[in-house]
């Protein structure tokens, strides 16, 4: 671990932290915002998982108010035609999460953060304790891990986990992993929500969201 903390320390003493403080500050402010943006900001998350978190950004941008206002089989169509993976089960998500929509803004306002989690999980379709993290830091929560194969193989190759064959697929080993994770956390001073954003550069050399 403690290889780890040197990286990522050094990492907060070069141009990276502007990065990272900048996005941080973007979820926050994206937290007090409408719900329709919220709702979009689901809607990516939903998209994100098993593709590409760039190609995801720019059909946020490029789909917009259509993840409220299409029909299922067009927004199939419309996600088909931006190039994603899975553009009926996507579309099937969306449409599913639109009755949802106007009971993010309060659910949000009401509950902790595990609690809002694990509502978001039995209640979403589409969403697991990873898509459902993701979404909540990314409207401006600070304490949950989203534990993707990047962070994963972070935390694998500094041996602090075991290298997993696939994603986390239970509760369970999500919340064993999030717990290495919330501790090395307090260890180099920073959020799990930053923390997140740095163990993503150290992999990838960039700092998304």
């Amino acid at each position: 671990m403690n290889k780890l903390i040197t990286q990522i320390n050094a990492l907060k003493k070069s141009p990276v932290k502007k990065l990272v403080d900048s996005r941080i500050k973007e979820f926050e402010k994206l937290g007090k915002s409408s719900g329709e943006k919220i709702f979009g900001e689901l809607c990516y998350c939903l998209l994100t998982a098993n593709f590409n978190a760039e190609r995801a950004m720019k059909m946020q941008k490029s789909v917009g108010k259509c993840f409220i206002t299409l029909k299922e089989p067009k927004l199939a169509e419309r996600l088909k035609k931006e190039g994603h993976r899975f553009p009926n089960a996507r579309a099937n998500f969306i449409a599913e999460a639109r009755k949802f929509k106007h009971l993010l803004k309060t659910n949000i306002k009401s509950r902790d953060e595990n609690s809002l989690r694990e509502w978001l999980v039995k209640n979403v379709k589409g969403l697991g304790f990873k898509e459902a993290s993701h979404f909540l830091r990314n409207i401006g929560f600070k304490n949950l891990a989203i534990i993707d194969f990047h962070i994963a193989d972070v935390l694998a190759r500094n041996k602090l986990i075991k290298k997993p064959k696939s994603k986390p697929t239970t509760k369970k080993n999500y919340l064993e992993i999030e717990k290495v994770l919330q501790k090395l956390a307090k260890k180099t001073k920073l959020s799990p929500a930053a923390l997140d954003l740095y163990l993503f550069y150290i992999d990838t050399k960039r700092v998304l969201k």
